[in-house]
């Protein structure tokens, strides 16, 4: 397998691993019950998604 012949300099390492951090996970809150939840998702705690009940939480 080849060996580089010279090495690579702090920037240009650098450079290549500036898009490899965490992204911050985005929450929104619900507008039925005002608990965090992850955006275009049914809420856990309710179960409600675009105004309306999708999951019936109160059963459980």
């Amino acid at each position: 397998m080849p060996n580089p012949k010279r090495r690579h300099s702090k920037s240009r390492s650098r450079k290549r691993r500036t898009h490899d951090a965490l992204k911050r996970t985005s929450v929104v809150s619900c507008s039925n019950c005002g608990s965090m939840r992850l955006p275009h998702r049914v809420c856990p705690s309710c179960g409600f998604y675009d105004g309306r009940v999708v999951i019936d939480k109160q059963g459980i």
